[in-house]
């Protein structure tokens, strides 16, 4: 080889088409991996009854004769869903199931029910009664002022 020779740089198909698609993979995955998402953390606070801080600030959601005693109702546009399980005893958590994300349907015999793949979760705390879904619904923040139930 002479000093006027440089050798020749030979990429294989393979190569360009392995490149490509990592650097596909790379971006998605960074578009996916930054939500701020914490509904399936379970971090958030229990729902609260009573007055508190945040009383009086929040969306009224129904009034509490509109929650049956041992079942509930789901606020679907609030993606709420609010249960009543003993007397004067309101508990709200996310509408959204932990399995895939669709919306809670309904209410009965104690259990919030997914319509999608059957995943029932318990209308006290919101945990896992019945799978798919291996997490339970977390909870929400609401407000009972007097006889108005109240996002938090």
């Amino acid at each position: 080889m002479t000093g006027s020779q440089v050798p020749e740089l030979v990429l294989c198909r393979r190569t360009v088409v392995a490149a490509v698609g990592a650097a596909g993979l790379a971006a998605a995955l960074t578009a996916c991996g930054g939500s701020d998402d914490s509904s399936y953390g379970g971090s958030q606070k229990p729902a609260e009854s009573g007055s508190g801080a945040g009383a009086g600030t929040g969306t009224e959601l129904a009034k509490t004769a509109d929650i049956p005693e041992g079942g509930g109702k789901v606020f679907a546009d609030q993606g709420v869903v609010v249960t009543q399980p003993t007397a004067g005893q309101f508990k709200a958590f996310s509408s959204k199931c932990t399995h895939q994300g669709c919306a809670v349907k309904d209410i009965a015999d104690g259990t919030i029910n997914c319509p999608c793949h059957g995943s029932k979760f318990d209308a006290t705390d919101g945990s896992v009664k019945a799978g798919p879904a291996t997490q339970g619904l977390p909870a929400a923040s609401i407000v009972v002022e007097g006889d108005a139930i109240k996002l938090a």
